[in-house]
């Protein structure tokens, strides 16, 4: 299967962001397109892996970058560092992960009306902010993410994207406390939510780097299969084409029952006619 991987540039307010992105060069014409938006420590190979498993299942794989540049963290303080500034103004955050649904819509290989977004970590809070500001995609999938609400005028706001978290119960950076505060807003915004909680999980259980139970984060590989299986049935729920209605437009007599006038969005498909003998 020949993957196709470059770069995408694009900008946030005069802020250079560079995503990775990933296509199978097999297929043609659009298709669905899922962002991935990182944990702190930034663009790295582990969301790079990401856009090239979704690009093997037929998507387009987009790991957008929240810091410009590309930057990445190379121990906890820097990663700390680079994601200060928009945990502190999430503001700011959602407009840059805006940037990227706007740049991810402009590949040619993008079926525009078929989009979702994912993150790890941090980038799971992204993704959910992206949801609360009302932005029209399919859907957002949060893995281990961080779960407090912003403080702007997202609040009331509908949210539009189905909504799926997966989520550790043991994770100490999300307590059990916050998955309730969660439910409670995704459904006072009147979203369509699902929430996971898998039991014996910390933070960072997708993620085979992660083994350190005194600040929270532990690989759980069987979790970590569990959670990918529940994405992926997710994405073909909400990428589904879409069912059209039958009108019976008129009927003539007992043998020739009718004309079959397949409708969606208000628009007439092939017509069908039926008989009986």
């Amino acid at each position: 299967m020949p993957l196709i991987e470059h770069t995408v540039d694009y900008v946030d307010d005069g802020v250079k962001l560079e995503a990775f992105c990933a296509v199978d060069d097999s297929q043609s014409g659009r298709r669905p397109a899922v962002l991935i938006c990182h944990t702190w420590a930034g663009r790295n190979e582990f969301v790079k892996d990401k856009a090239r498993k979704l690009a093997a299942l037929g998507y387009v794989g987009f790991a957008l970058d929240m810091y410009g540049d590309g930057k990445v963290g190379a121990n906890n303080e820097e990663n700390a560092r680079l994601m200060r500034p928009l945990r502190a103004d999430r503001s700011l955050l959602q407009r840059r992960i805006t940037a990227a649904l706007a740049a991810v819509k402009e590949l040619p290989s993008v079926d525009i009306d078929k989009i979702a977004a994912i993150g790890f970590c941090f980038g799971g809070l992204c993704v959910l902010d992206l949801a609360r500001t009302g932005a029209a995609l399919n859907g957002v999938v949060s893995f281990h993410g961080l779960l407090d609400p912003p403080s702007n005028n997202t609040k009331g706001k509908q949210i539009k994207a189905k909504v799926l978290v997966l989520h550790g119960y043991d994770d100490p950076m999300a307590t059990p406390q916050q998955m309730v505060a969660l439910q409670n807003e995704l459904t006072e915004a009147g979203a369509d939510w699902q929430l996971i909680s898998y039991g014996n999980t910390m933070h960072g259980f997708t993620n085979p780097l992660a083994n350190d139970p005194a600040f929270g984060t532990v690989y759980q590989p069987v979790t970590e299969r569990r959670s990918w299986l529940a994405m992926q049935n997710f994405l073909e729920e909400i990428f589904r084409a879409p069912r059209f209605t039958l009108k019976i437009s008129r009927c003539f007599d007992q043998r020739h029952i009718g004309i079959l006038i397949p409708m969606h969005q208000g628009k007439k498909l092939p017509t069908f006619q039926w008989f009986l003998s």
